[in-house]
């Protein structure tokens, strides 16, 4: 039977976009919610066939956001039901995903240092990098390196190639 599961706007215990109190919210929203879909791929991997994270549109009288939401169409599938076990609390904070925080808040400003996505991607690619000798410093690097890779090819080859410019 088809339902979703609502993971929220950012990780629990990270600041996150106000409605009502961030300036330019719904832009702001809007990224950090893409920001957390990369996130949680880095976590636990692409949803498997038969679920997907995108963002919901939530209308609300003081007004409009948007979470990430993991859409389960076929839960008779043991993959998709292990995967929407594993996301089911969403994340904790940024640094579970070897992620630095994509918005920073100073008040009720959001700041955004690196607005492209894919930025994002290649930092977290860069931050769980293995060593020279192939070891990872943290042996959780490992799986988000390894996740982050798998699904999105062309930004792992991006941080690849930032390391031989930055040794050669």
């Amino acid at each position: 039977m088809p339902y979703f599961n609502d993971l929220g706007g950012a990780p629990a215990n990270e600041p996150c976009a106000s409605v009502g109190h961030t300036p330019d919210f719904a832009a702001v929203n809007r990224f950090e919610v893409m920001a957390y879909r990369l996130a949680v791929i880095a976590r636990h991997g692409p949803p498997p066939t038969g679920c997907r994270l995108e963002p919901l549109l939530n209308r609300h009288d003081f007004g409009d956001y948007r979470t990430l939401v993991l859409h389960v169409e076929n839960d008779q599938d043991d993959a998709v039901r292990a995967y929407a076990d594993l996301t089911e609390d969403g994340l904790g904070s940024w640094i579970e995903a070897g992620f630095a925080p994509p918005v920073t808040y100073v008040g009720s400003v959001a700041m955004i240092p690196r607005r492209d996505h894919d930025e994002l991607v290649i930092g977290a690619l860069l931050t769980t990098r293995p060593n020279p000798d192939g070891r990872f410093p943290i042996d959780d690097f490992a799986t988000l390196h390894a996740n982050l890779s798998a699904a999105f090819p062309p930004q792992a080859e991006a941080a690849r190639q930032r390391l031989a410019g930055s040794t050669g």
